[in-house]
């Protein structure tokens, strides 16, 4: 079976949050199970040494209004499409803003043009290609299903929300540009609220929709999760349509025991070894030695993380005998809190804005806690990171958080299955209720040391998921 995958980012060629992590990993985890997965991505330049000997496919003299390549390359061991377009995509900054953090006036279009060279591939219209199932990540790829019907592609529709939030919203104007039919200005169309809504026109065109987590595949049903789209996912064909498979992570990336960008790698019999991985996040946080935990946040400062909270609860941490050490981005406002209560808590707080992938394997491999209290979280990385490197997760329940993490009440510590310290809501005081039970949970050596044992025991690798996805594009196509 050959699955397209068409995505905005895909690790390790380029990368801004999770949806990298996800894309990267699908096609390794997916080929056990006789699926050949192709990814397509925009021709960014961090493409270019991945494209600089790639054959070119196809040839577009027009794509909605620009000229465009595909070039064959390889991501690892896996096929990789390259939708060269320069106009779009040979740009400075980022994937989706320029250099200032400003979103492209054109992502419109960008992500439109993506679509639409991943549907002429799933109709089979670009020679020596031929799919069976087109797998659409996020907005960005939300109009490739769009796309697809029109062109009557035989190839069958998934699309996967990663944060429901992110919609890909535009003004009514565009949709001439976009190259669609008539018809498609409708509700069962593009058309949303009287804008152009990517993310929703995908939704209701896909054969199947997924999400990355069983909880967060109820939660997007209430308004409160939803986001406006609950009345959608909610309908009768759309709801039998929905699925929750929960990510995985990648052990050949996230392993303490092969991780280089630790300065001593472990495993669960020689937990002992994290000692000088600790030592290494006090030195590069500017932390104080002390005898109490170093709790870690990796994350975007922003409301849906609950950062907000997390600031308010700083002092608290502190004074419990806790250290911090945050590495993120984010709100202007929530950064300049941060820096301002590392300034307040010289050798107690550590702050780096910005992000840094070897630093972040350093602070799983080193710190003792990550703190990731999110309003709502789909599925969640970090926490199985965390679990996978025994920094023990503190997690809202929500979404995937509660799908992954076992809370250290007394009956599942003393069935010994106990995997972190779940909350119930994101206030101030259910936070610092949570960072002292963890304080009190790190006073306890043996309790600590099953804690993070449990979770390193966890399978959280892509063996589960990857045969959850085999079977939905089997049952798509009706294939054994």
């Amino acid at each position: 079976m050959r699955i397209l995958s068409v995505a905005s980012e895909a690790y390790p060629l380029v990368k801004t949050g999770g949806l990298a992590d996800v894309v990267g990993a699908l096609p390794a985890a997916l080929s056990p199970h006789g699926i050949a997965t192709t990814t397509l991505l925009p021709g960014y330049p961090a493409m270019a040494a991945a494209t600089r000997n790639g054959r070119v496919a196809h040839h577009w003299p027009d794509l909605l209004g620009v000229e465009a390549r595909l070039i064959e390359a390889r991501i690892g061991e896996h096929p990789l499409l390259v939708l060269d377009a320069p106009e779009l995509f040979a740009r400075p900054g980022g994937p989706y803003a320029d250099a200032d953090g400003r979103d492209w006036g054109d992502n419109w279009r960008r992500f439109a043009a993506l679509s639409r060279a991943a549907a002429d591939l799933a109709a089979g219209t670009i020679a020596g290609h031929r799919f069976d199932v087109m797998h659409a990540h996020d907005w960005q790829a939300g109009l490739a299903p769009v796309y697809a019907r029109a062109l009557g592609a035989e190839a069958k529709t998934v699309v996967t929300v990663h944060n429901i939030a992110f919609q890909g919203s535009y003004d009514a104007g565009i949709f001439p540009a976009l190259g669609l039919p008539a018809s498609d200005w409708s509700i069962d169309g593009v058309e949303y609220y009287g804008q152009v809504g990517f993310l929703k026109a995908g939704l209701n065109a896909a054969d199947a929709i997924t999400t990355v987590s069983p909880t967060y595949a109820r939660e997007i049903l209430r308004p409160e999760f939803g986001m406006g789209l609950e009345g959608l996912i909610a309908t009768r064909s759309r709801q039998g349509a929905l699925h929750g498979i929960v990510n995985g992570i990648d052990p050949a990336v996230w392993s303490p025991d092969a991780d280089t960008a630790l300065p001593a790698r472990y495993a669960i019999e020689t937990l002992g070894r994290r000692a000088a991985n600790r030592a290494a996040v006090e030195q590069a946080f500017g932390l104080d030695p002390a005898s109490g935990p170093i709790f870690t946040v990796v994350s975007r400062l922003t409301w849906q993380k609950g950062m907000d909270v997390l600031v308010e609860t700083i002092d608290h941490l502190v004074a419990r005998g806790g250290r911090l050490a945050l590495l993120g981005s984010g709100d202007a406002a929530l950064e300049y809190a941060f820096l301002s209560a590392a300034e307040r808590h010289r050798g107690r707080v550590g702050v780096r804005i910005g992000y840094d992938e070897e630093l972040s394997h350093l602070l799983q491999g080193g710190a003792d806690a990550i703190l990731i209290p999110s309003r709502f979280e789909p599925c969640g990385l970090t926490q199985l990171y965390g679990l996978a490197y025994g920094c023990v997760p503190v997690v809202a329940r929500t979404g995937g958080l509660a799908d992954t993490v076992i809370d250290a009440n007394e009956a599942a510590l003393a069935a010994g299955v106990a995997t972190g310290i779940v909350h119930d809501g994101v206030t101030p005081g259910v936070l610092i209720h949570a960072i002292d039970r963890t304080v009190a949970l790190y006073a306890e050596p043996n309790r600590w040391r099953m804690l993070q044992r449990s979770g390193m025991q966890a399978d959280f690798s892509w063996s589960r998921s990857g045969q959850l996805y085999a079977r939905l594009y089997r049952d798509l196509t009706g294939s054994s």
